[in-house]
């Protein structure tokens, strides 16, 4: 048996051009942002058991984690971006780039992930479990190098999680947005309890330049109650009005999520 796991080959491109020395906790973590789009004919089941059982633990074999698995509730986005189909939203942290190689080497060759992930990857051509998977790689800005779970988050049954994607009209609008999140931005956030578990910067990926972050909330009226906050903080208004950051997103996606069962996030 030579299964290959997946992994983008634009991913691979990259990693030549970000640093693969350094593991310590100073230095900007990597993230895998993947997104399982599900279609007609997909097998939401089977990809759910590939996850749980032969992906995540093999990872964590690895020491690859926390990894988060989300699903995107039809409930909770009824209105925004009716263009976003079904999907699993998979978070993958990384130390180094020299990691994410190494790991799907690890994959090819672990004999328990083989077995766990069998019947997945031997499914036939005409019943996909997923349409596509579509993939992005951030690095970890200046404001949050680290990913970040707050202790008991996983206790809560009700938390939501809000995946927002920030796409710029050029590089330069999109650095001055990544400036903006690191010179004020996310206390912000925390003052009006958004609470960021990673934010980080595309480096590859389908919408680019952007930037990308995750937060968690103990339910959907936390969230919004938060978002509200955030609208009239008084720093906000002074921050958004500051005119060098004037037209730096061009376009919003964003998703609420809900935690899978076997998420770790």
């Amino acid at each position: 048996m030579n299964h290959r796991p997946w992994l983008s080959a634009a991913v691979l491109a990259v990693l030549a051009c970000v640093p693969m020395t350094s593991t310590q906790a100073d230095e900007p973590e990597l993230y895998e942002v993947r997104h399982y789009i599900l279609g007609e004919q997909s097998d939401a089941q089977a990809l759910d058991q590939y996850l749980a059982d032969a992906l995540i633990p093999a990872l964590q074999r690895q020491e690859i984690g926390p990894v988060g698995a989300f699903a995107y509730p039809e409930s909770l986005n009824p209105n925004d971006n009716k263009r976003l189909s079904d999907r699993v939203v998979v978070v993958i942290p990384y130390k180094s780039a020299a990691d994410i190689a190494k790991t799907a080497a690890a994959l090819s060759s672990d004999t328990q992930y083989l077995q766990d992930a069998d019947a997945y990857l031997q499914r036939a051509h005409n019943e996909p479990a997923f349409q596509r998977i579509q993939t992005e790689l951030l690095v970890a800005m200046d404001c949050m190098k680290q990913l970040n779970v707050p202790s008991g988050t996983l206790d809560n049954p009700d938390r939501v999680y809000e995946l927002r994607l920030y796409e710029s009209a050029n590089e330069r609008l999109a650095a001055k947005k990544v400036d903006m999140f690191n010179n004020g931005e996310v206390p912000i956030f925390l003052d009006c309890d958004i609470q960021p578990i990673f934010i980080g910067q595309c480096l590859v990926g389908p919408q680019q330049p952007s930037l990308t972050y995750l937060t968690v909330y103990e339910n959907d009226e936390a969230r919004n109650e938060a978002w509200k906050a955030f609208r009239v903080h008084p720093d906000w208004k002074v921050l958004s009005k500051d005119k060098q950051y004037a037209n730096t997103v061009s376009r919003i996606d964003k998703l609420v999520l809900t935690p899978k069962p076997y998420s770790q996030m």
